[in-house]
């Protein structure tokens, strides 16, 4: 798995000429992008090319809809179903391929709909793996505010930044890091950019 951003493209956004950090700076870019996945519950990259990913659903209950896991939805490849464990899956076509009509996409949801020919809602059948999807989605380069939230972390990170004394009145305590339940203590300029892509 890449990294969101590269040493050079690092550099070239805070100005750095010298290589005296190098290391330092890759084995943070490295930690950035893993937290910042983590953080945001997406891979970005991981699934742009082909075969891209392959997701199962279990339908227990009536439905006509399942929501893909990775987003933005580059292309779907393949969308199948089976009726029972034991049988092989069948593969559903749309937009009148091979003159049928049975599923579509909703790309603002990122949701596979099943559905008639006359494009009514049709449940999908109930079961473990029921349904498969076969997909790519991500960025095929990271989104540029990404990419300087990304550079801002890893200054924040190689600053020591959180350890700083914050003031509050006449008391001063070490270290800025953030107490509160649910906050992630980013900074808030960073955190409001890499809530844009958090799954939630």
């Amino acid at each position: 798995m890449a990294n969101l951003l590269t040493l050079d493209d690092y550099k070239l956004l805070e100005g750095i000429n010298s290589t005296q950090n190098d290391d330092k700076f890759e084995q943070l870019l490295t930690s950035v992008s893993t937290l910042v996945r983590s953080y945001t519950g997406q891979t970005f990259d991981t699934y742009v090319a082909s075969p891209g990913k392959t997701e199962l659903f279990d339908i227990q209950y009536s439905t006509a809809q399942v929501q893909l896991e990775e987003t933005p939805v580059i292309e779907i490849t393949g969308v199948f179903e089976r009726k029972t464990q034991s049988d092989e899956y069948t593969e559903l076509y749309r937009n009148g391929t091979n003159n049928r009509y049975d599923w579509y996409f909703d790309d603002l949801t990122e949701t596979v709909i099943r559905t008639t020919v006359s494009g009514q809602y049709k449940n999908w059948p109930h079961g473990v793996g029921s349904v498969k999807v076969t997909y790519t989605a991500g960025y095929t380069s990271t989104p540029q505010d990404l990419k300087l939230a990304v550079a801002d972390l890893v200054t924040y990170y190689h600053k020591e930044e959180y350890k700083q004394n914050q003031t509050i009145g006449s008391t001063t305590r070490e270290g800025a890091a953030a107490t509160l339940v649910g906050d992630s203590g980013f900074p808030d300029h960073i955190r409001r950019v890499l809530d844009l892509y958090r799954d939630v």
